[in-house]
């Protein structure tokens, strides 16, 4: 790139950072309910031409432990041992006062991640696309050698580290994706996602009490279901943990420590279904779950920082519960399929 391409090319992405400064994301529709926005980089992981090459130590995945959707892909990565083949950079659970909504790395040193020698999110996704206009969202794969975003589809990319990745799994890494289930897998991942995922997001964000109530009702109506569901099988599929259970886990992690209040999602705490509660308590004692939960962060998150709204006053009471002991408690679960191990091996 001449020096003149360079100057033109950072003017246009200072351009696209003061209209994204100057202008929220529009997610709130005219009834007061919340669309969250669509990914931008959706490219698929793969061998045919077109796909991004699977290769261990090209791709650097940038997460917060605050966020679930980012939280999914760091539990199968771990799960799966691809720790050695995608490098993992953590920005901070508080969002960056800076006018506009991104995620920032000042947990690390000189407030840059390590790995990519950037200070923001965003910064990887203007490398890739200086008129990116949405907001900066984890997870989001990137390309070390370039510092741009290529892949931030969180609802596919955990089955890509599942199936396309496979060659640098680790030995006995367990089939959390299964050929002969993918299509339940996907049926109840897509109402999870809906009602429970985006369910309490559609709770917290909405801009009328009509869009709350709509979706709180579609929310515990799921929850309710899936608790009947789980008295009957330990795992959402059966005796073994897939994807899917990695999806539900996510958010029923965060429910009692911030939904609950910080998105009115109050009717019942997760603690308070019988099944629901023993099956989150299953997970989190599993390999990969519990140690990347990071219960400080998520509170940190949806108590004292902002989210969608930039112009947000600033929150400073961090709610002191609740109690965490809970969650190593026996949960007896499986007694319901008989079965010790929780993984179906390849």
């Amino acid at each position: 790139m001449s020096e003149k391409e360079q100057v033109s090319c950072e003017i246009k992405v200072d351009n696209a950072r003061s209209n994204n400064n100057a202008k929220k994301p529009e997610e709130i529709s005219a009834d007061g309910s919340f669309k969250r926005q669509q990914n931008r980089f959706t490219t698929p992981f793969g061998n045919e031409p077109g796909e991004l090459p699977v290769e261990a130590g090209r791709y650097r995945l940038l997460w917060s432990a605050a966020c679930p959707w980012a939280h999914r892909s760091v539990i199968v990565r771990k799960v799966l041992g691809l720790e050695n083949a995608i490098s993992l950079g953590t920005a901070s659970p508080l969002r960056p006062r800076i006018g506009r909504v991104d995620w920032a790395f000042s947990l690390d040193d000189n407030s840059k991640d390590p790995g990519l020698d950037i200070q923001y999110i965003s910064d990887v996704y203007f490398n890739a696309d200086a008129d990116y206009a949405g907001r900066p969202t984890v997870p989001v794969m990137v390309d070390i050698e370039k510092k741009q975003a290529v892949n931030n589809d969180y609802f596919k990319l955990t089955h890509y580290f599942e199936t396309v990745w496979s060659p640098f799994h680790k030995q006995n890494a367990p089939d959390l994706y299964p050929e002969h289930l993918r299509e339940e897998i996907d049926a109840i991942s897509d109402v999870i996602f809906h009602e429970v995922n985006n369910g309490v997001y559609k709770c917290g964000f909405a801009h009328s009490q009509e869009a709350y109530e709509q979706a709180y009702d579609v929310l515990f109506a799921r929850l309710d279901a899936l608790e009947e569901r789980l008295s009957k099988q330990r795992f959402l599929l059966g005796d073994y943990i897939t994807d899917a259970d990695v999806r539900l886990f996510t958010t029923l992690a965060r429910f009692d420590a911030a939904y609950y209040t910080a998105f009115n999602t109050n009717r019942n705490l997760i603690r308070e279904f019988t099944h629901l509660w023993g099956y989150a308590r299953d997970l989190y004692q599993t390999p990969g779950f519990g140690e990347t939960t990071d219960f400080d962060a998520i509170k940190r998150h949806y108590h004292t920082s902002i989210t969608i709204n930039p112009d947000k006053d600033e929150v400073s009471i961090l709610p002191k519960g609740p109690d965490l002991s809970a969650w190593e408690t026996a949960h007896n679960r499986e007694q319901i399929s008989n079965k010790q191990e929780k993984f179906l091996i390849k």
